[in-house]
């Protein structure tokens, strides 16, 4: 089985309190007068309390167009990934060259080369290493990204893979949409970075302690691409964000995760901790409904939302390194990764820790 020996997240270092963006993103103009109260509600509902943003607050009035904008995403990624990357190695005891796969997904800016390209140089990668950068999976590509990991190194007992997730979702602001979906995504999403390494069962070394890769299961759900994505212009990155969202996950999730489990001979009370991707606060209370979850299996994630905000597909590797240092389950027991993104679509992966 596929061991995760190391998890490591970055954070930008422009902090912001939440009414610091608010007032910003106003001041920018993009909300007409007569949004106003609906746009002060909904950050005063979003549950999040502070932020990290690519640049200054500043700098965002006068970034320009989506080119100007992306190559602020290139360069920060491509710093903030070498730091995540080279953190994580350290922590697993491993170098570079050490490495046979980098896995890298971002929904938040494109580069030709990807990001794990750019970086192999600088971090010393093998010039055979196996690269496959990943777009479109959104919020749910951190948890898809694992799931990728584990089924090539089960073939590959003694290999050594990496994922990188960089989002920066800041870069993606339009100063011209006041649309609903427009406004909550400027009350929820924040920056980041996270990266994983794993091991092959065979693979010996790295530190004690890190949960197992048991399965994986990734399910679509039919006519529901409109929910959640980008529709992508002139201007870049406009939001997809359906209001009918929190209800298909009060509806279909729980019977998914249900029966995922029922497949391994579980039930949702025998997960010792929940690594779920904190898509907002109506998305969070329909996982936790759905499941049937007690107030403190989620507290990571509503933590993580309220520190740093939604990360997208960063989001849930955060919550698995911050339930690895704050929670450390019951050696032994199982453990779900859960995370949701555009298609609509579901990824689920069972650990034991």
């Amino acid at each position: 089985m596929t061991r995760i020996v190391a998890v490591h997240g970055v954070l930008p270092r422009y902090r912001y309190e939440q009414h610091e963006v608010r007032d910003a993103l106003l001041a920018m103009g993009p909300v007409r007068e007569e949004h106003r109260h609906v746009f002060e509600r909904l950050h005063a509902e979003s549950t999040v309390r502070t932020r990290h943003l690519a640049l200054p607050l500043e700098r965002y009035a006068g970034l320009g167009g989506f080119g100007r904008a992306n190559d602020r995403f290139i360069e920060v990624a491509v710093d903030m990934g070498e730091e995540a990357v080279r953190a994580a190695l350290d922590a697993a005891g491993l170098r570079a060259r050490d490495v046979d796969l980098v896995i890298s997904t971002s929904v938040t800016g494109i580069a030709a080369p990807s990001i794990e390209a750019r970086l192999a140089g600088r971090l010393g990668l093998r010039p055979d290493v196996k690269r496959v950068p990943v777009f479109g999976l959104g919020c749910a590509g951190g948890a898809a990204g694992i799931a990728r990991l584990h089924d090539y190194l089960d073939g590959r007992p003694d290999g050594v893979a990496v994922l990188l997730s960089v989002e920066l979702c800041s870069l993606t602001l339009q100063r011209t949409d006041d649309s609903p979906a427009g406004m909550v995504a400027g009350a929820l999403f924040g920056d980041g970075a996270a990266a994983v390494v794993a091991v092959g069962r065979d693979r010996p070394g790295g530190p004690p302690g890190g949960p197992v890769v048991v399965a994986s299961r990734s399910r679509l759900y039919p006519d529901t691409e409109r929910l959640l994505g980008w529709d992508i212009g002139d201007e870049g990155f406009r939001i997809v964000l359906g209001s009918g969202l929190p209800g298909l996950v009060a509806r279909r999730l729980g019977p998914e995760v249900r029966a995922f489990l029922a497949d391994h001979d579980l039930k949702t009370q025998d997960v010792t901790a929940w690594v779920c991707h904190p898509g907002g606060p109506k998305v969070l209370e329909a996982v936790r409904d759905s499941l049937d979850l007690p107030a403190r299996a989620l507290e990571l994630s509503w933590r993580s939302l309220a520190e740093v905000g939604n990360l997208s597909s960063a989001s849930v590797l955060h919550i698995l390194r911050d339930t690895l240092a704050l929670r450390r389950p019951l050696a032994g027991t199982p453990g779900m990764m859960v995370a949701m993104g555009p298609g609509f679509c579901s990824e689920l992966v069972l650990l034991r820790w």
